[in-house]
């Protein structure tokens, strides 16, 4: 699998990343190992996880197939924290001590001394500065390669990227994670280009509109097993299953009978070859969905069809050169 570089950094990964929200909860330990060993056989590198995914699961998961299957140095590991479980409920700390302390339990569960990527999993209550105190101890003695954020919109990204660009010694950010598919462009207008100009590698999650750029959703269709027919992520894809985006699904449903490929391969390699991106997230449930979306590595959308989901989505990217 073709690599890109991680903004300015010397981290190079693989063009797709395997997300892992699903793990310990929806995808149990030996299907996530069958998918780990296939992505990596591919030459796929990047893992990305977070403390909060599965209360810890998916790190141990993760943990046990690298130390049995894998060796460290094999696959890019990027995890987040801020998100912590108080009473029963997730609530954002993103604290210096609570960030801090979140890292070291991840580092125990992935049984590893370090993590090639940390990032903030959310903006918090906590002063800007003193979560990103947080990332510059971390960097400096090891634990973290880079740092990076996740889910800032643009103004956010720029001030914490300035913010640590402003004083020598501190860790620069190298990376930004959004939501971006063809449902969910609002990131081209001050994410990205906010990560372009600071020189930031974008990694967008939910490249495939939380799953209903399948085509599986079409109709009002709540097949049994799908994350809209369950109760746990029901409201999280709800929201696309109105009729402006099931225009756009349709739209895609045709690209994808016109090259002979699947929407979900559509939808993944219009994301994947955008301005700005440096790897989808992918979140396959199951070792047939991965090896669907791996078969895109020697595919490209042609610029007439790319340009026409644009259109038919929001209207032109205008990052596109």
């Amino acid at each position: 699998m073709m690599r890109r570089r991680v903004g300015e950094t010397d981290l190079a990964v693989s063009r797709l990343g395997l997300g892992t929200l699903s793990w310990g909860r929806d995808v149990d330990y030996a299907t996530a190992r069958r998918m780990t060993l296939a992505f990596a056989d591919a030459g796929g590198n990047l893992i990305d996880t977070a403390a909060a995914y599965g209360a810890g699961d998916a790190e141990r998961i993760i943990g046990k197939i690298i130390h049995d299957d894998l060796g460290r140095a094999d696959m890019v590991i990027a995890t987040k924290a801020g998100f912590v479980l108080r009473d029963g409920k997730q609530v954002v700390d993103t604290s210096k001590q609570t960030l801090l302390d979140e890292l070291h339990e991840s580092l125990r569960r992935l049984h590893t001394d370090h993590v090639d990527l940390w990032q903030l999993h959310a903006w918090g209550r906590a002063p800007l500065e003193e979560s990103l105190a947080a990332v510059d101890e971390a960097v400096q003695a090891g634990y973290a390669r880079f740092a990076g954020v996740s889910n800032f919109v643009g103004w956010q990204t720029a001030q914490a990227a300035t913010w640590q660009r402003a004083v020598a010694g501190r860790a620069p950010l190298a990376s930004v994670q959004v939501e971006y598919s063809l449902l969910a462009r609002r990131a081209e207008f001050e994410v990205i280009p906010a990560a372009m100009s600071l020189q930031m590698g974008v990694f967008p999650w939910s490249p495939l509109g939380r799953g209903v750029l399948t085509g599986k959703y079409r109709g009002q269709a709540r097949p049994a097993g799908s994350r809209a027919a369950s109760e746990r992520f029901g409201w999280f894809v709800e929201p696309y299953l109105e009729p402006g985006p099931a225009a756009v699904v349709d739209a895609v449903v045709v690209a994808a009978r016109g090259m002979e490929l699947t929407p979900a391969q559509v939808a993944l390699l219009w994301v994947r070859d955008a301005p700005g991106v440096t790897a989808p997230l992918i979140g396959p449930r199951d070792a047939a969905q991965l090896k669907e979306l791996l078969a895109t590595e020697d595919l490209e959308l042609p610029a007439e069809i790319a340009q026409a989901l644009d259109d038919v989505s929001g209207g032109p990217n205008e990052l596109r050169v």
